[in-house]
């Protein structure tokens, strides 16, 4: 075969440090179009971005070239420079250091995409520590209680 194809998708979560309650709705969609934009300059593409408060879900597609893992450093990086720029007064603004993340059939995408959208809702009724804890069991991945807030 002379050229490569592929479709690889992910989900991925991660907090604010300590799920300090820093994302509000006068620039949160902002916050989204700038992961877009870090993801399109990186050769990737956002399919979906949400979250709260305190978390942001991202389903993505990367090139295969591109580890999800680099990715996600160079959002979490750029996006918190980016915001102690534009808002001085986020100057403390910070993520939190580890994050969760999956990669994504294709015959999942639109559950996912789903899920994504309605963060909202869904953390009327379940925190985000639920929430973490079961994405973890439902995809199999192993952890440690005392270590995951840390």
């Amino acid at each position: 075969m002379a050229s490569s194809f592929t479709a690889f998708r992910y989900h991925a979560v991660f907090s604010t440090k300590n799920r300090s309650r820093l994302i509000t709705p006068d620039w949160e969609p902002e916050l989204y179009a700038y992961l877009a934009g870090i993801l399109q300059e990186t050769g990737g593409r956002l399919l979906e971005g949400n979250g709260t408060e305190d978390h942001v879900h991202l389903l993505f597609a990367l090139r295969a070239d591109q580890s999800p893992a680099a990715a996600l450093r160079i959002l979490k990086c750029n996006s918190s420079k980016w915001i102690h720029e534009k808002w001085r007064k986020r100057r403390d603004f910070e993520w939190q250091r580890g994050y969760f993340g999956t990669t994504v059939s294709h015959s999942q995408i639109d559950r996912v995409r789903t899920y994504i959208q309605n963060q909202k809702e869904h953390h009327r009724r379940v925190s985000f520590q639920e929430e973490f804890v079961r994405l973890l069991k439902a995809h199999g991945i192993e952890y440690d209680e005392r270590y995951i807030w840390n």
